[in-house]
């Protein structure tokens, strides 16, 4: 079992350094003065879950739930 505990450490420790470098290539949310006055509406505002943002949220989105899952059966020392 210690095998099991030490490669879900390595998973553990991969993940988190991706995590990091996924959420720091996002853009900032600000959309600032813009969205009131429409400018949202702009063909990458409607495909934004195509582009590379939203390929980049979804990715942020699956990585924290593995790193929560990975974090808990981590923490419960079952191995």
């Amino acid at each position: 079992m210690a095998v099991v505990k030490t490669i879900l450490t390595v998973v553990f420790i991969v993940l988190s350094l991706a995590l990091t470098v996924i959420v720091l290539l996002q853009e900032g949310k600000s959309a600032g003065l813009g969205a009131i006055a429409g400018a949202a509406d702009t063909y990458w505002g409607k495909n934004k879950g195509r582009s590379m943002e939203g390929i980049l949220v979804k990715g942020t989105r699956l990585m924290v739930i593995l790193f929560l899952v990975i974090a808990a059966v981590l923490n419960t020392n079952i191995f």
